[in-house]
Parts: C-alpha cells; structure tokens; sequence
C-alpha cells in the first residue's frame, strides 16, 4: 500500500519548482588567477587579521625564554670557571714559565668574551620574547636574526650546543610561518 504524499505543500512529483523553490545555479570555474593581491577575492576587502596568537609564534616565544633560561645555566657555569682560572693564576709560582701564564690569561680573556656574549643573548632572547605580544614585523625579523646567530654559535660548541642547535632552528622555523607573519603585520592602533 502506498501512502500519499504527506507534505501538502512539497514539490508534486514530475512538476518544475516553481515560485519558492530554490534555483540551482550552475557551477562557475574557478578564476584563473589567484586571489587579488590586497587580500580577499575581491578589491578592496582585507584579509582578516589573526586576534590571537597564533601556535607557532607562541612557541618560538617560549622557546626563546627556554633559551634565555639555559644562557642563565650557561652564564653560571662560565662564571664558576672563570672564578676557578682566576684562583689558579693566583697560585701560579713566580718562577713558572711565560707560556703558562699567557695560557692563563688567554683563558680568562676568552671566559669574559664568552660572558659577555652570553649576557647580550640572553638580553636579546627576553627582550624579544617579551615583545611578541604586542611587537611588530621588527620583532619578527630581530627573532630570525637571534635564531640564525644561534644556530651559528652553538656550532662552535656542537656536542653541548646541540639544544641551541635546535631550538634556534625551531624558532627561525615557527617565526618564518604564515600565520605568525601575519601575527606580526597585524595593524596595531
């Protein structure tokens, strides 16, 4: 047994839609060119910016306090040694050779290099880090250029440097996205 049709107000079979009835469109191709370059597909609509930190700069923003906070580890230990090759050289005999006691200076000269390059790191990483709030495209290029200066010092240091190796890797890497591109070229009024 069939039923009748129990929407009264449907569409009657073998009959066209009629008034109130949807039309279907037909399908256009896609423009042959991408979106329109000030944003949008059409001119002079933007592109809506991002509210929120996106992912990948929150954690190149904690990666550089976990940077900052192994320089500090760092910045202990060089002071320690540096304490150390000071006691050494004061215990030096008076009639030891030239050649030990240019060593010891050598040595002392290059621990205060390193201190120092250590202090100016661990500035630059809080610094931009604390920046990323509210920081723009500078802040942007400042981490790649602090994440490049990185990697390229912890090569100098490679079995013990290798987590600098790669945090500053993974810094440049989530800095360099899209989404934190357009994170730091948000319009800030």
């Amino acid at each position: 047994m069939s039923y009748p049709n129990q929407n009264p107000y449907g569409q009657q079979p073998g009959q066209q839609p009629g008034y109130g009835y949807p039309q279907q469109q037909p399908q256009q191709p896609p423009p042959p060119y991408g979106p329109y370059p000030g944003g949008g597909g059409m001119p002079g609509m933007q592109m809506p910016y991002p509210m929120v930190m996106p992912g990948g700069a929150k954690a190149a923003r904690v990666m550089l306090f976990v940077l900052s906070g192994l320089n500090v580890i760092g910045l202990v230990l060089a002071v320690m040694g540096l304490g150390g090759v000071s006691k050494a050289s004061h215990n030096v005999s008076p009639y030891a050779q030239t050649e030990d006691v240019t060593a010891i200076n050598i040595g002392k000269g290059l621990l205060i290099a390193v201190i120092v390059l250590i202090v100016i790191f661990t500035a630059a990483a809080i610094t931009l880090a604390l920046q990323f709030a509210n920081g723009g495209s500078g802040v942007r290029v400042g981490t790649i250029v602090f994440g490049v200066a990185t990697i390229m010092l912890s090569l100098f240091s490679f079995p013990i440097g290798l987590v600098h190796t790669v945090l500053g890797i993974l810094v440049v890497v989530f800095v360099s996205k899209d989404e934190s591109n357009a994170w730091f070229n948000r319009p800030r009024y």
